[in-house]
């Protein structure tokens, strides 16, 4: 079993890994729209607050649970804290698979603009084409979405399939070195753009006046959700960790790059908008707008370099994508291989199969089979792919991410929770009585707000 299970090679491995996890669309498209929409630098502030105060902490008790225990979600919480905690456990591998059979079908956008820009880069972009309509036609062909989709799929099965060191690991050895110098060609042409400095004092320059207290709720939300936690997918990859490595560092690191990778691609897109007049204007209220329909012709018009550009910055997506939906695949697949005793390479294909299964209503869902396009179960949410989305985000992982704050905070013991913090040498920065503070009252009383603003005041995280 313990071969099955795997460890990572070194610290640096892990780090990639993990951080490649958090690193996804959610850095590089939701953060830069709710930036936007919620007045910038004083929202930004904001949310570098919460990401201390409530994702950091959290993010270690999810990984000391998993490397205490070396099980994934189910068993660390059932072995960790109690028989009936590997329900909560059960709840993160359920909210991993509905996550991954929809997030596939995003990724799977990617290959599609991948393949038009390169088109659009050889022989010329079309004058008369509507990125509006373009976007519209793509999504709602059925045929082409469960191609792409499945395409997908395979890539994230085929990572998987070969382990944590051989598949997970070696991918993010490779992938997140190429993504952060995609990134770092694009922030160079970027800021050589005319509204980069209008892009970066919006962005860095707080004004209060202008933050709205939903927003102050929309970037503690997003602080929660962008680094992968209330899931178990951090207990999952903490089950894979030495005890040489150490909790802390890993933790701290991730969080930094995960913050750069999406403040930078925040100052990119704002540098775009910026540098066009009247765009900022034509942000769409969602961010597809931002992403797929408003960005594509920009290359084409005012980004220099941009047909180098363009298709390289579809290829960023894909990989973000890439290493977070391996990760999702991993808490699933991990669940199997220890609770059902399953070889590897068996459960691998076997959950990936389970999950393409709802890939395919959600690939369906937008138009081109009407019962799947047309179904609202919450209110507001047409289609199955924006209810699976609503389930999740405002259900599924706050609920999670509230019962591991407790579990780690109050149910486990404090020599326990200390000697997996302190195992090795930390930081001078780092405090095992503020963290436990944190975890106790601050982390649990962040989650819960977003709860009762979904149950009471009708706020959205989807």
């Amino acid at each position: 079993m313990e071969q099955q299970r795997g460890n990572w090679s070194s610290n640096f491995g892990f780090i990639l890994a993990a951080t490649g996890s958090a690193i996804g669309l959610g850095n590089l498209w939701k953060f830069p729209f709710i930036t936007w929409d919620n007045g910038g630098g004083a929202f930004v502030l904001v949310y570098l607050v919460c990401i201390a105060a409530v994702g950091l902490p959290i993010m270690m008790a999810e990984l000391l649970i998993g490397r205490k225990t070396q099980k994934s979600a189910i068993g660390a919480l059932r072995e960790a804290v109690g028989p009936l905690w590997g329900l909560v456990g059960g709840w993160g591998v359920l909210c991993g698979f509905i996550l991954l059979s929809y997030y596939t079908v995003i990724a799977g956008w990617s290959l599609f603009y991948f393949t038009k820009t390169v088109t659009w880069s050889t022989g010329g972009f079309p004058s008369d084409l509507s990125m509006g309509e373009l976007f519209g036609a793509q999504s709602g062909n059925g045929g082409l979405q469960l191609i792409i989709s499945l395409l997908f799929s395979i890539a994230t099965v085929s990572v998987v399939y070969f382990g944590v060191q051989k598949g997970i690991e070696r991918i993010a050895r490779i992938f997140l070195p190429v993504l952060f110098a995609i990134l770092a060609l694009m922030l160079v042409s970027a800021l050589t753009m005319s509204g980069s400095g209008e892009a970066l004092a919006f962005i860095f320059r707080p004004n209060f006046a202008e933050l709205r207290p939903s927003g102050v709720l929309e970037a503690l939300g997003h602080s929660f959700f962008t680094l992968s936690l209330g899931m178990g997918l951090m207990i999952t990859y903490g089950s894979y960790m030495d005890r040489t490595q150490s909790i802390v560092k890993a933790s701290a690191i991730i969080i930094v790059l995960d913050t750069v990778v999406a403040l930078v691609a925040t100052v990119i897109m704002f540098s775009v908008i910026f540098s066009v007049a009247g765009m900022a204007d034509e942000i769409g209220g969602s961010t597809v707008g931002m992403l797929f329909i408003s960005l594509p012709e920009l290359f084409y018009t005012v980004v220099p370099f941009g047909r180098i550009l363009g298709p390289l910055f579809y290829v960023l997506i894909a990989l973000a994508a890439l290493t977070s939906s391996m990760s999702l695949l991993e808490v699933v697949t991990s669940y199997v291989i220890d609770e059902h005793g399953l070889e590897r390479h068996k459960a691998t294909l076997m959950c990936g199969a389970s999950v393409f299964v709802f890939t395919v209503l959600a690939a369906l869902s937008f138009g081109s089979t009407p019962w799947l396009s047309t179904m609202e179960i919450f209110d507001g949410k047409i289609g199955w792919f924006s209810t699976a989305d609503h389930f999740v985000s405002n259900w599924m992982l706050p609920t999670g991410g509230l019962a591991i704050t407790l579990a780690a905070g109050w149910f486990m013991t404090r020599e326990t929770t200390e000697g997996e913090l302190l195992d090795g040498i930390q930081p001078g920065w780092f405090s095992y009585g503020a963290w436990r503070f944190f975890i106790r009252f601050v982390a649990p009383i962040a989650v819960a707000a977003i709860i009762i603003a979904v149950l009471f005041f009708n706020v959205d995280f989807s």
